[in-house]
């Protein structure tokens, strides 16, 4: 067949590197994961039980959490897995998913902090239409585009990717990006690396206006008075922090796909490849959960339920 790979497994090297320290990786990496999985999920059900934070900003909060579940589902236990392994190989077609989830993943998080950005715009810009203008059909289709925008634009690109021969295997990375796929076709990539780019405007450059539209007028709003000042900053700056978090995995990724860091130690080089799959999943529902009250005191209460249930149901036992 004229479009089947020369290869079917893919060799992830940076793991020949970890294996002297793999064990402590690995427990690291687990502690990560499962931490990732309980903030992630605390921060759902807490949003989802309460009908009081049914409201726009929370829902995005939600599928913000959502999104990050799916990112760190998708990569990390395949990390864990290959830690483990002796021959470090992912096979093509796990490579191919491991690009479209990592992709969709970054698509889909950037795409949703522009609408939570917009979303902080109207209720500090226009707060007496803030319900008519972020109603519940709008939040619908917000929510619906957020994840259906990113998951078609990238499959479209990916198609492209999907039809490239591959002929090399070695991959220096923990996981598979497109770029390195790209770069092992066997065809002259001259082509997909400019589509490549003009795809990368195309899943950004929205994004980016409204989050500038948004933040410029927010800025406007400040400067007329302290008590503005004080509820911007109050309402934003969970999502500035989410922002700068997603930038820095942003630019570590870019760099490490863009240019060339074989002279960078590999520990290096890996800390900026997770990046992007262990801190924003991590602090974004830790700063959402402190930094919100409305959240902050329902998760508490959740906890000391908890600790109020575990001894009762103790001393229950007890009595028997």
């Amino acid at each position: 067949m004229e479009n089947e790979s020369m290869v079917t497994a893919m060799v992830l090297t940076t793991f020949f590197k970890m294996e002297d320290l793999k064990y402590l990786y690995f427990f690291i990496f687990l502690l990560v994961y499962l931490s990732v999985i309980t903030e992630n999920i605390i921060l759902i059900v807490v949003i989802y039980v309460n009908r009081a934070l049914h409201e726009p900003m929370y829902i995005f909060v939600c599928n913000l959490a959502f999104n990050e579940l799916y990112g760190s589902t998708a990569l990390l236990p395949p990390i864990l897995s290959n830690l483990m392994s002796n021959t470090h190989e992912v096979s093509l077609s796990c490579c191919q998913a491991q690009v479209y989830c990592l992709h969709t993943y970054a698509i889909t998080e950037f795409t949703i902090l522009a609408v939570m950005g917009y979303d902080r715009y109207v209720a500090i810009c226009q707060p007496l239409q803030y319900h008519s203008t972020m109603s519940a059909s709008k939040v619908l289709r917000c929510v619906v585009l957020s994840w259906l925008i990113p998951n078609i634009a990238f499959g479209l690109f990916f198609v492209q990717t999907l039809h490239l021969k591959v002929c090399g295997k070695i991959i220096e990375r923990v996981y598979c990006v497109n770029y390195s796929l790209v770069k092992l076709s066997c065809a002259d990539t001259t082509i997909s690396n400019i589509i490549g780019l003009f795809a990368l405007g195309v899943y950004t450059f929205p994004q980016l206006v409204i989050i500038l539209y948004s933040y410029i007028h927010i800025l406007r709003v400040c400067l007329c008075s302290k008590e503005s000042q004080m509820k911007a900053l109050k309402t934003c700056s969970p999502h500035l922090l989410a922002m700068i978090n997603y930038s820095v995995g942003c630019f570590f990724e870019m760099c490490q796909s863009r240019l060339n860091m074989s002279y960078v130690h590999y520990g290096v080089r890996t800390f900026m490849s997770l990046y992007f799959l262990i801190f924003p999943p991590i602090l974004n529902p830790a700063m959402y959960g402190m930094s919100i009250k409305a959240i902050r005191v329902r998760i508490i209460k959740l906890l000391k339920l908890k600790s109020e249930i575990a001894p009762a149901s103790h001393s229950s036992d007890v009595d028997d």
